[in-house]
Order: C-alpha cells, then structure tokens, then sequence
C-alpha cells in the first residue's frame, strides 16, 4: 500500500521544493519571459493507461494480432527527452507452470516515441522491441537495437523477410499526419529453419520459432521481418539455465497486458502563496469520431498453429502452397470490457514515488466498448476541448491541474486557466519543440571483410526521402546473405534452405492483400510511401532491401 502524506505535508513539501529550485529557463528553445516567471519546478507526466479483457484458451499460443490507433499524442514534440508508447501489449513465452524467476524477456515496442530516436516527429514510428534476458540485448528491427558494432547486443537480432517494405534503421514510418487510423500489426511464427541442438559450437538447443511481424495498413499488408532464433537462443548460449526457455523454443502466453506505457510527458509544478500545488502538462490530445469519441484498440486477437504455421510447413514439405491469409479455426478474438484505470501521475522532478500525486483521469475519461471488440474512451465536454487540428478531430486533455487533498486521498484534478494564480508562474511555461543539435547518422559496418560487404549486397546503393526528415540509403541483398543471418549462427546449408523456403513466399505472398483478418471499424493507417520499394529487374525473387545508413536529409538540416 503506498503512504500517502497529509494535504499539510503536501504543501510543505511542494513550497519546499520550489523554494530550493528556481528554474532561470525553462528550456533551451523557451521563452525569455520564463526566467522571469515565479519559481517553477520542471515537472512530468508518466504511466499506465490499463485496458480490462477476457481471458484466453491457454491453446492459443503461437501469437497475436491487433489495431491500434496511430496519433499525435502532443501539439509539439517535446525533446529527445520524450518517451511514451500507444496502446500496445507485451507478448512473453508461455510455460506449462510457473514462469522461471528472476527473467524477463519478451517481444514488446509498438507505435510510439523513444529517447533513442534520432528522427523524430509528432507523428508516432513503429519499433518492434524484442528483449532477450533481462535487457541484456535488445532488437528493435533490421540494424537497429543494443550495443555498437563493435560489440552488437540486438543489432543483428531481426532479418528482413519482405522484398517490398524497407524498414528504417530508425524505425518504420507512419505516414506523416496520421490521426487516430488503425495500424494493424502482430507477431506469429513461421517455419522457415528446423530446430537444432548445437548452438555455437555448444550443447544448446536452439528452438525453430521465427516470430515474424505481419501488418495490415492500407499500403501494405503481410509479413516484413523476422526475430533470428539465434537472437534468444544466444543468451542460453552466455548462461545455459536459459535453454529451452526463451522465445526460441517456447509458445506465446495468450493472456498479456494491454496498455498505454508513458514514460515521460513534459509537466511544470509550482504554489501559490500558501503553498496550494498547481501544475500544468504539455498539450496532450486523443483523436476522437464523429460521435466525439476515441477508439484506440479493436480486435486483440490470439492465434493457435492452426491459424498459419501448420499450412505453411505442409507447403514447405511438398504440399500445396497456402495463401498466408489466417486460418479463423486457429484464431481467438479476445473481448474488451468497458472498464480500465490509470496510473497516470504528475510530479516534479526527484519527487520519490510514494509521494507522486495521481492524475484524476476518470474525471474526464470513462472507457467505453462500442462492441465486443472495440476499446476506448468517452470524454467529459466539460473538461476537454475539441479542436480540428491539421491531422483531424481532437481534443485535448485539461492542461492545468490542482492538487486536492480529500479523506486522506490526494489527487491532481483538472483546473481551468482561471483558476490557477498567476504567482505560480505556470502560464509562462514554454512546451515548445526545443533546439536540439542535429542528429547523428546511424550507420553500418564499411570493412570490406564485414558480413556488410562479404558477399555484400546484389544491387545499390539506393536511397529513400522520409517524411521525418531523414534519407534512408540501402541495398538490395540475397535474402540467405544479408548481415543478420550471417551473424545468426547459421550454417551456410540452413541458410540456404531458408532461401528456398523464402523465395516460396515471395512468389505467392504479395503486399496488397489480406493475411490478418481486417478490421471492422475505423480506417487502416498508411505507412510513409518512401518505404514501399520495388526489387530490381532480376531481383524481384529472394533478395531483400536492407537499410545501411540513415541520415537528416541536407534540405532539413537548414
């Protein structure tokens, strides 16, 4: 239980705080009326927004799927200091008991905004997140996760599978101004290697699961890439207690978390003189319909080996090919309930967590379910506002709060612009995008006996113009052939019967139909069009595009 102190002790604490910290600017983008406002403590916004469902047949365990709505959650982004995803889940191994202690690894990421992105927008990217134990390597996509190059950690830990979707080092793109669509996405496992029980040089079983990412969006649909066996199996390889026991190997536990994970949104404390707590939040806004509501889930949907991955080995071993369009007898399309919390707090920096107040977010939020499998919000007109922004219908959440101290419960509730004293010099703090030094390049190992340059790629360079303001340069290489597989403890055999089985799929699997089922409201996200490419001439079978370098494009950088 956590101790809450008394609205005394509150206020202490808050005129204490800011009596010590005086905040000469606000950042180094705001306003030089700042350094003349009242003391005013940097402050933040962090944590969950909770999603209630059904529960799952334990069966149903070789992945899932689901839409969520891609928006601009602020009016500016706010700095590299920004960390927040969408509604989202996290998808661990499964276990016949209880789960091994003292690991955690699973495929999580999403749409959302990361410290590490180096291009970033107000428009969400996409990441896919796979986290081996305990942090210790993390993949976010095709060369792009822990480490350096020198000592890669996830960098080689996915491979592309498309050969019509380039993903960016920096992660993929959502079409610029996207507004509450629906970006479709899951992750199921398909069979393209067999299991083997000698991992790098050693007696560990290295499992036969490619946990491959499937998108439905309006520009492309179908599979993009892969998480290398050898991406989980690599941490039995470090610490043998982990055989058997990672991704690799184990099914999907069909029960997960659903949730909006924020880390970081810009907040300002300050009091006024009898040191009653005020704050304010940067401008956080949810898309909402015509009936001014907001959907941000809808089908959560978990798969048994039936849906794909029994029809896909019976093709690779000599059957008839399947389309790639799930099976709905090997599906479970989980319900939603019209309930769900917060943990939403506001705080000022240092501030210890027992003592961060909640934010009183049922006030102006009740979660609806328009359907079995729809999930969302309804919002009190009283306290939010509804604007038509560029990007589409809005509203925006209350920006100034009070803190309120009530039979023992203290909570942040939302104030109008008039009720907070000018003295707390609230009114006068920037949220603008701040200055920022330009970022670096991500690029690629250039030896020319790198696993980038031997055997290297087929065709290239070519580069793509993002609409994050980045230029995107890559290659096209065979798809048994590009860095991530050579880098996957493969030998040059399993490698190429992976080729055999890709080209399978390339030639009947194409972009522009259905393999998750698609969705039954709302509209299908696009994806920024300088990522769907078009193989060569004689390269359009096996071969994938591959980014190698990722760089602010000269027009942005003036």
């Amino acid at each position: 239980m956590i101790k809450r102190s008394s609205p005394v002790q509150h206020r202490s604490l808050l005129a204490g705080a800011l009596a010590a910290i005086m905040v000469s600017a606000w950042t180094s983008g705001g306003s030089p009326d700042a350094a003349r406002s009242a003391e005013v403590q940097r402050g933040e916004m962090a944590g969950y927004l909770l999603v209630s469902t059904e529960r799952v047949p334990e069966e149903f365990n070789a992945g899932f799927s689901l839409y969520a709505a891609a928006w601009p959650l602020l009016q500016r982004y706010p700095g590299h200091r920004f960390q927040t995803g969408l509604f989202g889940t996290w998808m661990h191994a499964q276990y016949p008991g209880k789960p091994p202690a003292n690991l955690y690894s699973d495929i999580e990421g999403g749409l959302g905004w990361w410290r590490d992105t180096r291009f970033p927008t107000e428009t969400p990217k996409f990441i896919m997140g796979g986290v081996a134990v305990n942090f210790t390597e993390i993949a976010n996509g095709p060369a792009h996760g822990r480490g350096t190059w020198e000592q890669p950690a996830g960098l080689y830990g996915v491979a592309q599978l498309s050969p019509w979707l380039l993903f960016p080092i920096d992660g993929l793109n959502v079409k610029q101004g996207t507004c509450g669509d629906l970006f479709g996405y899951g992750y199921l496992p398909l069979p393209l290697l067999s299991p083997k029980a000698i991992t790098a040089g050693r007696s560990i079983p290295t499992g036969d699961n490619c946990w491959t990412l499937f998108l439905n969006t309006r520009t492309f649909k179908g599979p993009v890439c892969f998480f290398t066996p050898y991406f989980w199996s690599h941490s039995a390889v470090v610490d043998p207690a982990y055989a058997g026991q990672l991704l690799d190997a184990r099914p999907s536990e069909p029960n997960k978390a659903f949730q909006m994970e924020t880390q970081y949104v810009p907040a300002a404390v300050g009091s006024d003189a009898s040191g009653a707590g005020f704050a304010r939040v940067a401008p956080t806004r949810f898309p909402v319909n015509a009936d001014g509501r907001t959907i941000v889930l809808h089908r959560l949907t978990c798969y048994s080996k039936a849906a794909l991955w029994e029809g896909v080995q019976r093709w690779f071993d000599g059957g008839e090919p399947v389309s790639g369009a799930i099976d709905p007898a090997g599906e479970h399309v989980q319900h939603v309930r019209p309930e769900g919390g917060s943990t939403w707090r506001i705080y000022a920096e240092r501030t210890p967590k027992e003592e961060r107040a909640p934010m009183a977010w049922t006030s102006f939020a009740t979660p609806i379910a328009p359907d079995p499998t729809t999930y969302g919000y309804e919002w009190n007109a009283q306290l939010v506002t509804r604007i038509a922004s560029p990007a589409g219908e809005m509203v925006v959440l209350p920006e100034y709060y009070r803190l309120r101290s009530d039979g023992g419960k203290t909570e942040w509730v939302a104030a109008s612009p008039a009720e907070v004293p000018l003295e707390t010099g609230l009114q006068d703090v920037p949220f603008a995008r701040p200055h920022e030094p330009a970022p670096e390049a991500y690029d690629t190992p250039d030896a020319a006996d790198s696993t980038w340059k031997a055997p290297g790629p087929a065709a290239g360079p070519f580069t793509a113009h993002l609409g994050d303001g980045s230029v995107v340069t890559y290659y096209w290489y065979r798809f048994a052939d590009q860095p991530a597989l050579l880098n996957a403890d493969l030998t040059r055999e399993e490698r190429e019967a992976m080729q055999v089985r890709v080209e399978k799929l390339h030639r009947s699997w194409t972009k522009d139909r259905d393999y998750l089922a698609p969705p039954t409201v709302g509209t299908l996200a696009e994806l920024d069009p300088a990522q769907i490419v078009q193989p060569p001439k004689g390269l359009e079978i096996g071969y994938v595009p591959i980014a190698t370098r990722q760089e602010l494009a000269p027009e942005a950088k003036r």
